[in-house]
């Protein structure tokens, strides 16, 4: 098969005509945005003013210390500061609060961000505290490739460590004694495959490689169970897993033991409750009874094996963490999509964590020590701010502990709800929606539908101070749970990838379509946002159906798919053929791909939205070239225009996630947000 790419060379970073390409691509996309730029720095100070710049995080308790992160007003990043408290005197609420208001006396600023940052781009990868509070393991990367340097710091004299490590990835596990350090190195494909052991004091070029994974489909990962008796290695592909260990008291540990070894299409998650195993697995039962959304097993260190919460065709078991005396499940319901916290005594007891409203999200909390009577969870909807909650198990109490400051924020003003699109299949779409309360639904506000729909990733509904800006102006946000994602179970994801991949793209088309046909949205005044693979989502509905959209938002976007599966010299092609399919060697998947490529399917059209692309230079998951070729392909058929400008923005100092200090993030938000209400007609 040949297929004609004009645009092929813009692959090549090296190249100084592509970086000077994309460098005027940058100019003349300000200068088609020039006239927005009042209502840009509006927005911007709309999301400053709504968020408290000085401030503290929910503090977590560990050993005989507080943990929290501040911000200060006028610094980009965040602060990692600790309290002593070895006597239990002090409650996270009353903790929270000082922090808030002031720097307490006993405070230690443990790792500033702000002292990192050399340049425009920071992340961390690692920040891992020794179980003995002595000393603090964090990586970090300049320039949003994702590559990250390893340094260690004594948390006594706060001064780094000579011991340096370089090229490392996410994922790390000190043992349990604190001497020793285990880490994970990805290859030249930036797939994490290999897990290193790292004596403190000795040079780099003496750690041990643990174990490495050959297998191109897996990616590896290596933590410390909370119980602090076991290292914990994951090997991970799209549809099967491997569980090994090693002892975490063992300086010199040796072979990693195989827990759950490897079968095709088999999950499973392991986390160590003591002096066993909770097990969660979709691996099918006696006679092949199914367990699609997963079981919870308890596995002895004798190898006997038992059921503690059976399949459910209608609840999907996602997480497990296990504490001296009881087990937190994190489930979802594959009705309605909602989120559920289910706690398991160690007698035998289960409670379900009440929530008090009907449409909300729960969000992971921090819960480091093993002997604990109170399990941290996050709490959110469209409405309400972040909350961090502390439910003691021992009488079933909820106690807010810290609460996302709004200023001027009234959420009497805004409603949100739940409505349902019919797919062309029949299935039933949620749509999550937030609105002002005084909106009219006579067809006439404008619209901004958001989608994602792969991995079984779940898109919940979130708290968002800069969606704000959207909504008080009179805009419907809305989020569209298409399949592919994992909001309503195992069986949503799977109906939206590989063979099934086109009703993620018609879910979110009858998603848009109820807005419309409801009063939510006026028909010419409705945009789609998605990023990643939700920018393959955009591409794909602005070819389905040019009609819907008056602007697209389309960032970092997966959008020359055939390409990019068929390369694999690219980052990570080989892993994600399990998600997409394998076009080198499967013609079916090929055909398939050919199908819905947004990049292969740009053709002349009577209209095609507005569409603001953008990129990152150093992005190791969605090439750059990616959304610079469509962009440059879709002028080619005549889209664009002064009207509906196709534009393309690139980051050339950062990579998939885009800027990364937070005045950086909020006003390339602004700018977005801009180019939606300059399109859609409202500002």
């Amino acid at each position: 098969m040949t297929r004609n790419d004009d645009w092929h060379w813009l692959r090549d970073r090296e190249d100084p005509e592509v970086i000077a390409y994309l460098e005027a691509e940058n100019v003349y996309t300000d200068a088609v945005m020039a006239p927005t730029l009042g209502l840009q720095q509006e927005l911007f100070e709309g999301i400053r003013a709504r968020v408290r710049e000085t401030d503290a995080s929910a503090p977590v308790r560990s050993g005989g210390w507080w943990y929290y992160t501040r911000t200060e007003e006028g610094q980009q990043y965040p602060i990692m500061c600790r309290r002593p408290d070895p006597e239990r005197r002090l409650e996270a609420a009353a903790v929270a609060s000082e922090a808030r208001d002031g720097l307490p006396p006993d405070e230690v600023v443990i790792l500033d961000e702000n002292v990192l940052a050399g340049g425009d781009y920071l992340a961390l990868g690692v920040f891992d505290i020794s179980p003995d509070h002595s000393v603090l393991a964090y990586a970090t990367d300049l320039d949003g490739s994702e590559v990250y340097t390893l340094r260690f710091r004594s948390l006594d004299s706060l001064e780094d460590l000579p011991d340096t490590i370089e090229g490392v990835y996410y994922g790390s596990a000190w043992s349990a004694r604190g001497q020793v350090f285990y880490y994970v190195k990805p290859d030249e494909a930036m797939r994490p495959y290999q897990v290193w052991r790292h004596l403190l004091g000795t040079e780099a070029d003496h750690d041990v490689l643990v174990y490495q994974e050959d297998d191109e489909r897996f990616f590896v990962s290596v933590y410390l169970s909370r119980s602090r008796r076991r290292i914990v290695i994951d090997s991970d592909s799209k549809t099967s897993s491997e569980v090994r260990w090693l002892d975490a008291d063992a300086v010199d540990a040796g072979e990693s033991t195989v827990l759950l070894a490897r079968q095709p299409g088999v999950e499973h998650r392991a986390e160590h409750d003591g002096d066993g195993w909770l097990i969660l697995t979709n691996q099918p039962g006696p006679g092949g009874r199914p367990a699609t959304n997963f079981e919870l097993h308890r596995l002895d260190d004798s190898g006997d094996q038992r059921v503690i919460l059976a399949h459910r065709d209608d609840v999907k078991l996602e997480h497990v963490d296990a504490f001296a005396s009881f087990v937190a499940v994190g489930e979802r319901s594959c009705t309605d999509g909602l989120e559920r916290l289910r706690i398991l005594g160690r007698d035998g007891s289960q409670d379900i964590v009440p929530q008090p409203e009907s449409v909300y999200s729960l969000l992971g909390g921090e819960n480091p020590e093993w002997d604990q009577d109170t399990y941290r969870f996050g709490y959110t909807s469209l409405v309400t701010p972040r909350t961090a909650v502390d439910y003691r198990v021992t009488d079933e109490s909820r106690q807010v502990v810290w609460s996302q400051s709004v200023p001027g924020y009234d959420p009497t003003r805004y409603e949100t709800q739940r409505l349902w699109a019919t797919a062309p299949d029949g299935a039933q779409v949620p749509i999550s929606v937030l609105a002002r309360r005084d909106l009219r639904r006579d067809g006439t506000a404008p619209g901004l539908l958001y989608g994602y729909g792969a991995y079984e990733m779940s898109v919940d509904p979130t708290f968002s101070v800069a969606a704000l800006n959207l909504v008080e102006r009179g805009t419907v946000y809305a989020i569209a749970h298409v399949r592919g994602g994992g909001e309503l179970g195992r069986r949503w994801y799977e109906q939206g990838r590989m063979e099934h991949k086109v009703n993620t793209f018609t879910d979110f088309v009858a998603a848009a379509e109820t807005l419309i046909a409801q009063g939510w949205v006026h028909r010419d005044r409705l945009a789609a946002r998605g990023g990643s693979a939700g920018g393959l989502l955009m591409g794909a509905v602005v070819n389905l159906r040019p009609d819907l959209w008056r602007a697209v938002v389309a960032e970092v976007p997966f959008v020359d798919v055939v390409t990019t599966m068929s390369d694999t010299t690219l980052p990570l092609t080989v892993t994600e053929w399990e998600e997409w399919g394998d076009p080198l060697h499967d013609p079916e998947a090929l055909a398939r791909m050919l199908g819905y490529s947004p990049y292969d399917n740009v053709a002349p059209r009577a209209t095609y939205p507005a569409i603001y692309a953008t990129a990152g230079l150093n992005d190791p998951r969605v090439g750059f070239w990616e959304p610079a070729k469509w962009v440059a392909r879709l002028r080619s058929v005549g889209a664009g225009g002064p009207d509906r400008p196709i534009l393309l923005r690139t980051e050339l100092g950062a990579g998939h996630g885009g800027p990364s200090g937070r005045y950086d993030i909020w006003r390339d938000e602004a700018r977005v947000q801009a180019f939606i209400l300059s399109q859609t007609g409202s500002s």
